[in-house]
């Protein structure tokens, strides 16, 4: 399946493969039922008959295309397949208008995702600490800590610093000098502190200002940075050099898919019928968007108008709202009657 099937693979393409199982009764009995089975990275799938036939209940894109896969991408076909392959019409029903377009809008949201990853990369996101979102009450308004203290106190560091929470204000600190220097500290640890430390303050000792730590600033830093190395960690490295090379800071592998399921998605409201591999002309445009030829502004102002035309497409289809009562689980039924020979 994928961009094989559709027709839009380039030479650096993987090969995803779909298939389906009947796990046998015996191996139900002894170990469960094994909804599917897949390689470490879901490049290969395979989906126990009960649970395919779910997934096409729910009009899901990706399991719909198995029902009508292109000849020439079919690796073994039993002949029980058969059975569901000339049904294939029966599960279509107006329910694709919403995954469809769903996946769509994902694609979508995906492509700008892959944009501001790709922002981060250019600006080579560095992890900040504690002390990074740390400022003192200057005037009317806020320094940096690390900024005041090199204006106001450079033969200093944050370890000659103490914090004593300020009452009734939320992550503000009174801020004192160790008299004797040093072993205080704002943070017990620079790199893996991820609050300010308070310090038991002797009496006496004179403030020399206040400090707010913004916890919020700090935390949502986290989550990013989190989220950008494990984009670095998982990304592929040849779509990340063609988004690169195209310059347009989107992912066009994302939105040629968006393209591709809005197409078959009206494709389906008029003809009930799901082709997977694309015409040569729509998959010329197709490797276009994949290619950075076109404007991220341009192409998202024409998906956003398939999006429109689906809900008109879908009005005047004559596809059920849902398959027909028991078709599904007699289909099942006779399957597996006639793989167990029962």
């Amino acid at each position: 399946m994928g961009s094989h099937a559709y027709g839009t693979n380039i030479e650096t393409s993987d090969k995803d493969i779909r298939g389906v199982f009947i796990q046998p009764l015996e191996d139900i009995f002894k170990y469960g039922y094994i909804e599917q089975v897949s390689d470490k990275t879901n490049d290969i799938v395979f989906y126990e008959l009960k649970r395919f036939l779910d997934l096409v209940k729910t009009n899901n894109p990706n399991i719909l295309e198995l029902l009508n896969p292109p000849k020439d991408c079919i690796i073994y076909k039993d002949p029980l397949y058969d059975l569901i392959a000339q049904n294939a019409h029966r599960f279509v029903t107006k329910k694709c208008r919403w995954t469809f377009a769903g996946y769509a809008i994902e694609q979508i949201r995906k492509a700008r995702g892959y944009n501001k990853m790709m922002n981060w990369e250019e600006s080579k996101m560095t992890r900040k600490t504690v002390l990074d979102f740390c400022y003192v009450l200057d005037g009317g308004g806020t320094k940096p800590f690390s900024e005041w203290l090199q204006k106001n106190r450079p033969l200093l560091t944050q370890k000659d610093f103490g914090l004593a929470a300020v009452d009734h204000a939320h992550d503000l600190y009174a801020m004192y000098i160790n008299p004797a220097f040093g072993n205080w500290g704002i943070v017990s640890d620079y790199e893996k502190a991820n609050d300010v430390q308070l310090t038991s303050i002797p009496k006496g000792i004179p403030i020399e200002g206040y400090l707010t730590f913004n916890k919020d600033a700090y935390s949502t830093h986290c989550k990013n940075y989190a989220s950008y190395q494990e984009w670095l960690k998982n990304r592929n490295e040849d779509r990340f050099k063609m988004n690169k090379e195209h310059g347009k800071n989107f992912d066009s592998k994302n939105l040629m898919h968006t393209f591709r399921l809005l197409s078959m998605a009206l494709e389906i409201a008029a003809t009930g019928e799901i082709r997977v591999r694309r015409s040569d002309e729509e998959r010329e445009k197709l490797l276009k968007i994949r290619h950075g030829e076109y404007e991220y502004d341009i192409l998202i102002e024409e998906a956003e108008k398939m999006i429109e035309n689906l809900d008109d497409a879908f009005d005047k289809s004559n596809l059920p709202d849902n398959p027909e009562p028991n078709f599904i689980s007699d289909l099942e039924l006779e399957i597996r009657n006639k793989r167990y020979g029962l």
